[in-house]
């Protein structure tokens, strides 16, 4: 259920965005709790506390959403002396990958340091005017200790039984492509400073998107959708072989998943998906007919980077709600692929592989895809790390469970470091 974006008692927000000195790392300013990222080489915004939070579910929730900051935007008394995508009022969120799904959260933080092309700022939020804090590293985070990791409530074997008859499905069908998810459970000695693997994320992989919502954290390597100053980019990842390590074969790996046609034709679905949906926002659009090889420490990916100009002033958060769910996380056509991952796959995804990131009062943004991620659970000790895979006609289950195993490397060596 949506809340009221302005609370009559106290009146609408008092932001306030400030130029600052260089704050170095922004992960290292982080407090132990509350606290929320999303960086990416370096540059992004970090925040902490609650100025004030939106909690949603169901079909409508992005609407919902949507309606929530618009409303609080516009009753929100800003000063703004920085005036870049992220600067003023801003709202950190996630949302569930199914519309039945309880989790969806937009959260303004009462502080967001942030820092893009050699200009940093502090934003302080709240119902009245306050000083601009002081910004400087915190205590280190506690490293994680004692991890314990176990297959979620579908084992390997089982899994490989379920790509299988997903194959069947889409062999039988007129189904194209299904994304199956699987889980890990990691229980550790004591509850997570999630502080930790955020900094060993972000350091290990610095292209992708490095976030943490509300115990949801991990480093995405898709760009659901940005949207900066009417320009807008979608990056689709679709296709995918692990790495050995040795410079020579995985550049032969590369050449072989360019030209792979079970590759290509999984990564043609998820690019067509994403085109369709953002053409009735775009004045124009470019979508390139070839994919490049996007090189990451564990595995590669085809990759497409779709752009567009807007031309309805759609915001990221609506653009981020047309998009979801694209090809690449549910399958093709998504519609039927979504019944049939609701129908086999025996997992709870919550808010795995939904749209994840942040919004601005101008409606700039950018929205990931919850992929390479995990969900600390209430206890704090236990973190449910989840990895999925495209299954077409041709698919071998065997070949599926090696690359979900690949893809859940980036968080579970976070968690033993």
């Amino acid at each position: 259920m949506s809340s009221p974006a302005v609370d009559p008692e106290i009146g609408p927000l008092v932001v306030r965005s400030a130029p600052v000195g260089d704050p170095g790392e922004l992960l290292s300013l982080l407090p132990p709790d509350d606290a929320f990222a999303w960086v990416h080489g370096g540059d992004g915004l970090v925040g902490w506390g609650r100025a004030t939070e939106l909690r949603t579910s169901g079909a409508n929730r992005f609407a919902e959403a949507a309606e929530w900051w618009r409303e609080l935007s516009s009753h929100a008394v800003v000063r703004d002396e920085v005036d870049t995508p992220g600067s003023g009022l801003v709202a950190f969120g996630s949302f569930t990958f199914a519309d039945a799904a309880e989790g969806s959260v937009l959260v303004v933080p009462e502080v967001v340091v942030g820092r893009r092309d050699g200009v940093a700022w502090v934003t302080v939020i709240g119902t009245g005017i306050a000083a601009t804090p002081a910004v400087s590293p915190t205590t280190p985070p506690r490293q994680p200790s004692g991890a314990t990791f176990v297959d979620g409530p579908v084992d390997g074997d089982a899994w490989k039984a379920l790509v299988a008859e997903a194959v069947q499905r889409i062999q039988a069908d007129d189904l194209d492509k299904v994304v199956l998810a699987r889980d890990l459970v990691a229980t550790l000695d004591e509850p997570l400073d999630v502080r930790a693997p955020l900094a060993r994320l972000a350091a290990d992989y610095p292209s992708c998107w490095t976030f943490h919502v509300d115990g949801f954290f991990g480093s995405t390597p898709e760009m659901l959708v940005r949207l900066e100053r009417g320009l807008v980019t979608s990056r689709v990842l679709a296709g995918t072989i692990r790495r050995t390590g040795d410079d020579t074969h995985d550049l032969a790996l590369a050449g072989s998943l360019a030209r792979s046609s079970k590759d290509l034709e999984e990564h043609e679905y998820a690019v067509r998906s994403v085109a369709d949906s953002l053409a009735p926002h775009c004045t124009s659009m470019n979508v390139p007919e070839t994919p490049f090889v996007l090189h990451l420490p564990n595995v590669m990916h085809l990759a497409t980077d779709v752009t567009g100009v807007m031309k309805n002033g759609a915001s990221a958060l609506t653009l981020a709600a047309s998009l979801h769910p694209s090809a690449a996380v549910g399958g093709t056509p998504t519609p039927d692929a979504v019944r049939l991952i609701d129908e086999i796959e025996r997992l709870e995804r919550g808010r795995y592989a939904g749209p994840v990131g942040w919004i601005d009062a101008r409606g700039d943004g950018e929205w990931g895809i919850g992929l390479r991620s995990a969900q600390v659970e209430d206890d704090g000790r236990t973190v449910r790390l989840f990895a999925g895979c495209g299954i077409v006609a041709d698919s071998v289950p065997a070949d599926e469970l090696a690359e979900s195993s690949a893809k859940l490397i980036p968080v579970r060596e976070a968690l033993t470091s």
